[in-house]
């Protein structure tokens, strides 16, 4: 039978490609925005501002704002690393949309995408122009400079989706990717992410599976995400080829705003195999860019259950405003 043999969690925020100098182009978004998310209400800029004073000075240094990114190039490295010493075959990648793929008519909750191939491409300068301030400079984080055609796994792709349906998950399934947002092409960012960062654009054939941990109001609770994993490493397990597995995590930690509580609880719950704790953390605790923290939930499932340890590779928060926006940037393995 198959194995997993490795577990990965990233983050992929833009932030994590965009020189540190130039992280204040994202501010001008979250000054913009009304509805920032902080545990269980939303404030507009300038109530965050007040909530978080006084400020968080010492982290807006430039040197510490470098120092934080350079940290995290090296956890990344150490991922990339580890992913090609451990000569997988299949690689599992579970993610979210933000309205790349997916539009408000018609949004699944789960999905399996089990195509032959995986289309990865830049945008256009026209599609670049549409973005908000900050996206664009990050653009070849998770884009390579000329589109790129990845190997899918079509007959696991569907043996994945038969054995969801079985266990009562109602999932959608789709061997081409939907045309989606006028500025996008290809795969998401999610997982152009471990794509380019985490296998350096050389993927074994894979699977990406989405979680709708972004928009309300199908956002899949913390234990049924949890649930995801279980039912991913079922599926694994009777497949009968042999191939060497790798589940992926891609998304979060806490942002729009930083929480660093919130994402010590979640790491140290997934340390210590809590999935009591996990499963109680309701949908209103991680909304908008936190409850991308669910994406690591089917991988520490699994985990779980196969018996690999978590390691906290690191955790870094990156502040780019005194109201604490930004995002807790954490990288984990499970070997």
């Amino acid at each position: 039978m198959a194995k997993i043999v490795l577990g990965i969690g990233t983050s992929h925020g833009p932030m994590l490609n965009t020189p540190a100098h130039e992280w204040g182009q994202r501010v001008l978004a979250d000054r913009q925005n009304k509805a920032l998310h902080f545990r269980g209400k939303t404030y507009d800029f300038e109530e965050l501002l007040a909530l978080r004073q006084p400020g968080f000075a010492s982290q807006l240094q430039p040197s510490a704002q470098q120092a934080a990114l350079e940290r995290t190039q090296a956890a990344i490295r150490r991922l990339a690393a580890t992913f090609e010493e451990a000569r997988i075959d299949l690689a599992i990648i579970c993610g979210n949309d933000q309205n790349e793929l997916f539009l408000q008519d018609n949004n699944p909750a789960l999905a399996v995408f089990y195509g032959s191939e995986i289309l990865n491409a830049p945008r256009t300068e026209a599609q670049r122009s549409m973005l908000p301030p900050g996206i664009a400079i990050a653009e070849l984080g998770h884009s390579p400079p000329e589109p790129l055609l990845y190997p899918g796994a079509p007959e696991f792709g569907e043996h994945l989706v038969s054995c969801l349906i079985e266990r009562d998950f109602d999932v959608a399934a789709s061997t081409s990717l939907p045309v989606g947002s006028p500025s996008r092409n290809g795969i998401p960012h999610a997982f152009g992410f471990p794509y380019r960062q985490i296998m350096r654009d050389r993927p074994p054939p894979s699977v990406p599976v989405f979680l709708n941990a972004f928009f309300p109001p199908n956002q899949p609770t913390s234990a049924r995400s949890l649930a995801v994993g279980r039912a991913i490493l079922e599926a694994v397990e009777s497949w009968p080829g042999d191939e060497r597995v790798a589940l992926i995590g891609s998304g979060g930690l806490s942002h729009f705003v930083v929480d660093e509580e919130l994402d010590a609880l979640v790491l140290g719950a997934m340390q210590s195999r809590d999935e009591t704790l996990l499963a109680s953390l309701p949908n209103s605790a991680l909304q908008s860019g936190s409850g991308e923290i669910k994406n690591w939930f089917p991988v520490s499932a699994a985990m779980n259950q196969v018996g690999l340890q978590m390691e906290v590779v690191d955790y870094v928060p990156f502040y780019r405003s005194h109201a604490g926006t930004g995002s807790g940037m954490g990288f984990a393995l499970w070997q």
